[in-house]
């Protein structure tokens, strides 16, 4: 991974949030790279249950102050930034204080789904765009872990499809077990045309639950990486019929040569 530049994308990460399969790979998977050689940056929501005083959280100024636009809305973009410190690695969140300010994740307190949770899927995925843009930083892999993340690889494909910083990197997406039940708000399929963005694109997307999400996460993704073994049928078959890179699942214990090799030997050739 020697001086190679890896962006890391992420709906969850440790210490921030708890511990689960999707934070723990979006800590370990930044750690063996960093460890290796390669560049790394961190991509993260900054949810209003994160502790912005324990984990030394201060907003980058030169970053923020922009508006994206969701669904014919402005909505202002924060950008703040903190260091895991044993490991001397610096992790960006993007805020917004009419999406992530609420103490909780993905869901309120009696377990259902925020309305938004569509809305702030869109706004995270141009969010983490315009910053690696600010900053000038062209990855070489774009690597994307959980459903609240899903949505960048279309958007990288399609919303920014002239934008030179990316037109070498590749995107991977980790699948993991079913991250939601039900599904987001019917009306996302016209908050991303509204975008521009082709409603062949995004067919799937017309019942937009957990598997349909991850359908186009890896229908615009260049290689797949199986994080979990409870992943559905429907979703694996799908995976399968795409005829591009996938790395089966492997344990946490023995995921750093795997994915080392995948990154260097399938995704970069």
């Amino acid at each position: 991974m020697n001086g190679k530049k890896i962006l890391f994308v992420s709906s969850e990460l440790v210490p921030y949030l708890p511990e689960n399969e999707v934070s723990q790979m979006s800590y370990e998977a930044p750690r063996m790279v960093n460890g290796n050689g390669g560049q790394i940056r961190i991509f993260m929501p900054k949810y209003g249950n994160i502790n912005e005083r324990r984990h030394q959280l201060h907003e980058v100024i030169r970053l923020s102050g922009m508006n994206l636009v969701i669904n014919d809305m402005d909505m202002p973009l924060i950008i703040k930034v903190a260091s895991i410190p044993k490991e001397r690695i610096q992790v960006y969140f993007i805020d917004n204080e009419e999406y992530f300010k609420r103490k909780a994740t993905f869901k309120n307190a009696e377990g259902v789904l925020f309305p938004d949770n569509d809305e702030r899927a869109i706004f995270f995925a141009k969010g983490v765009v315009e910053t690696v843009k600010k900053l000038n930083w062209t990855p070489d892999i774009i690597h994307v872990h959980g459903w609240m993340a899903s949505l960048l690889p279309l958007y990288l494909k399609k919303f920014y499809a002239d934008e030179p910083l990316f037109a070498e990197s590749k995107i991977v997406t980790s699948v993991y077990k079913k991250g939601f039940e039900g599904s987001l708000d019917v009306n996302l399929s016209k908050k991303i045309t509204f975008d521009g963005i082709a409603d062949s694109d995004i067919s799937p997307l017309k019942t937009p639950d957990y598997n349909n999400l991850l359908k186009v996460a890896v229908d615009h993704s260049d290689a797949v990486i199986l994080a979990t073994e409870e992943i559905s049928e429907e979703l694996k078959e799908h995976i399968a019929n795409l005829q591009k890179p996938v790395l089966p699942f492997v344990s946490l214990q023995e995921f750093e040569e795997a994915y080392a090799n995948f990154y260097n030997q399938e995704v970069l050739k």
